[in-house]
């Protein structure tokens, strides 16, 4: 999901400070509390340095023989995805054996089941390009990156992805990237092993210059609005969203699934 505006995306870090200072991950109400609060004091704000640092711990940073930053399938970052997908693939399980037997989730009347994923740190890892550009978000260095190069899987994602669909459960991508970027997204996403095609019909990115009908806020959506607006059409198409994945709130927000799955992201915040 591309930050929308450089002003959201450049407070990465007095976020994420704020977070290990208080010694826990804090986004939503709380973020937008931290974005609008002034220090009185350079003593009430961590050390840049050692922010970055306590990231690249977390993620268990590894520098390959290339020079690019990699995420370690070690480290407490891979652990707690790794929690979270266990939980999901139980809980998409019961859903499946549910609907096998001719009932929708809580009794409602039964629907295609499908679940939908966020790209960037959902599905795709972006940990590389941040470093890269020292979290300084810019769309022409994020096109450019994600033209040029390959983005891993966030671990175990594709397995979660994978598994929905041999078990009847159709994948849906909804994604900030630009409409300018779905060559270069599938192309990613078809390399690191996902196995469902994300074609038009299932991989939906934003499109500013001619959104589509179903979204009445158009050209103007929020991330909120034209997420949840998106997870709304593909219910009007017969579908049950019985899972959505994300690694921002935005991501979640708005209704339209049955039940969403967060994912560790303290890179940046999303509104």
């Amino acid at each position: 999901m591309p930050r929308a505006r450089l002003s959201a995306r450049t407070r990465t870090l007095a976020v994420t400070a704020a977070a290990v200072t208080l010694g826990a991950t804090f986004y939503g109400v709380g973020a937008a509390t931290a974005d609008n609060s002034v220090p009185r004091s350079d003593k009430t704000i961590p050390n840049l340095t050692d922010v970055v640092n306590e990231i690249k711990a977390y993620y268990g940073d590894t520098v390959d023989a290339s020079g690019e930053h990699q995420a370690s399938p070690t480290s407490n970052y891979a652990k707690q995805v790794a929690g979270i997908e266990a939980q999901a693939t139980s809980y998409l399980a019961k859903v499946t054996k549910d609907e096998h037997g001719g009932h929708g989730q809580h009794g409602k009347p039964a629907k295609k089941p499908a679940i939908v994923l966020d790209v960037d740190d959902t599905s795709l890892l972006t940990y590389n390009y941040e470093l890269e550009v020292g979290f300084n978000y810019t769309p022409a260095t994020n096109s450019a990156y994600i033209a040029n190069k390959t983005m891993p899987t966030v671990f175990g994602m594709d397995a979660v992805a994978n598994w929905s669909a041999a078990h009847g459960i159709t994948v849906f991508w909804i994604t900030g990237r630009p409409e300018a970027q779905r060559a270069d997204t599938v192309r990613n996403l078809s390399a690191v092993g996902y196995k469902s095609v994300p074609d038009t019909a299932h991989l939906y990115l934003k499109n500013s210059t001619t959104p589509p009908a179903y979204l009445p806020c158009g050209a103007t959506c929020t991330t909120i609005e034209y997420k949840s607006g998106t997870r709304k059409h593909i219910e009007s198409l017969g579908y049950d969203i019985v899972g959505n994945f994300g690694d921002q709130y935005s991501d979640l927000s708005g209704g339209y699934a049955d039940k969403s799955f967060k994912l560790p992201n303290p890179m940046y915040y999303l509104p």
